[in-house]
């Protein structure tokens, strides 16, 4: 049994990505406190990770429990090679920008179903059948950790492959069963690609790309893409990342049962395209006009316990926004600089701080997140993760 409690205080101002948006500037503590329990047998094994969500704001002086919930909780079985798990599982593949499972997020995300996997030397081969059903309102509230899943059934292929020298190579193909957004009919959308990674001496280099089509939950006709190309360098005392997300969207001259949206499913945004999630609903947050994200990533390594971080974004729409007299607006939506510091004194404790600016352009006052599109939109945080074992059977063992 492993316990784990996470405090983190947050600050915005001029930034809508609060509980309670109606107040500027705004300050609240969340805690995530996690019981981690995990029996093993030869052949199988129980996981069951119970999390208590608390919440602090300038409303509630006293703490108010914002969820209680399972973050996982299955059964896993081996057979041979295949391992068949089933039940709340947290899902992180590849990189994570298709499947994550949110760890920066107090709630996390996880997903039902069942998923088979298949392992040996160089590939790795998982399949997955997961759903959504009618949750309990009093527990599964906004820190759900699968409140955010939005198809009604998924398929998915993950296929991995390590040469264990200069390259990698990891496909998915996912096929997602949507809600109609205005009746009761089901969409078919599906998502096929992958990343190839080359590797050597200090250089890296990777392309991810995928595809998009099918119909989305508006019963338009979609053909969508998503490309990221990227660099890296890692010298002794500094790693730079170069690279840029390019997320597809719709031309005002694409007609309105069709769409070019692409959608970044169940990964997290704050990874690739900043840590204020200024654009992390897609299409929602770019208008539906897709974003091209050139950014440039710096990690100074001070020591083995202490780390420096500075990300740096810009922001552009793919197509033009149309402003209240139909006419296109420019597509340099802003830039946005990310500082974070991670430090771990000691193995089970860790402490991150961060601070973040994001300034707009006349454009953003067209889009949703930032108040004033004049002044600076700001978000900074103080995170503490204390972790602990606190029972282990193995070690009275002889």
């Amino acid at each position: 049994m492993n316990i784990e409690i996470r405090p983190r205080a947050e600050f915005t101002s001029n930034y809508v990505l609060t509980p309670n948006d109606s107040i500027d500037p705004y300050f609240y503590i969340t805690q995530r406190n996690r019981i981690l329990l995990q029996y093993t047998r030869e052949k199988w094994l129980i996981k069951s990770d119970v999390q208590e969500i608390h919440l602090w704001d300038q409303n509630n002086k006293a703490s108010k429990v914002g969820s209680i919930n399972f973050y996982q909780l299955f059964l896993e079985t081996k057979f041979k090679s295949v391992n068949f798990r089933l039940g709340r599982q947290s899902v992180l593949l590849d990189n994570g920008r298709l499947f994550s499972d949110a760890p920066w997020a107090q709630q996390g995300r996880s997903h039902e179903g069942i998923r088979i996997m298949k392992y040996s030397k160089h590939t790795s081969n998982d399949f997955f059948f997961l759903f959504t059903r009618n949750y309990n309102d009093e527990f599964e509230t906004f820190y759900s950790p699968v409140a955010s899943n939005r198809y009604k059934y998924l398929l998915m292929n993950n296929f991995y492959y390590n040469s264990d020298k200069y390259f990698s190579f990891n496909s998915m193909n996912i096929v997602d069963f949507l809600k109609s957004a205005t009746s009761d009919e089901m969409y078919t959308r599906a998502t096929t690609g992958g990343r190839i990674e080359f590797k050597k001496a200090q250089w890296y280099y990777t392309l991810n790309s995928y595809l998009q089509f099918g119909k989305n939950p508006k019963g338009q006709k979609l053909f969508a893409y998503y490309l990221q190309p990227e660099v890296r360098l890692t010298l002794k005392k500094l790693i730079w990342r170069l690279g840029a997300e390019i997320i597809s969207g719709s031309s005002s001259s694409l007609s309105t049962n069709k769409s070019a949206d692409f959608d970044v499913l169940y990964g997290v945004t704050w990874k690739f395209n900043g840590n204020m999630n200024v654009f992390t609903r897609f299409p929602t947050d770019v208008g539906g006009k897709g974003l091209v994200n050139p950014y440039l990533f710096a990690t100074i390594p001070i020591n083995s316990k202490l780390s420096l971080r500075s990300d740096f974004h810009l922001f552009y729409n793919q197509y033009s926004l149309i402003n209240n007299l139909g006419q296109s607006v420019p597509k340099f939506l802003g830039f946005e600089n990310d500082f974070s510091m991670k430090y771990i004194p000691v193995r089970q404790l860790e402490i991150n701080y961060a601070f973040s600016f994001y300034k707009s352009t006349e454009s953003m006052k067209y889009l949703p997140k930032i108040q004033d599109e004049n002044k600076l939109a700001l978000w900074s945080y103080l995170m503490i993760s204390y972790s602990f074992n606190a029972v282990n059977t193995k070690r009275y063992k002889n």
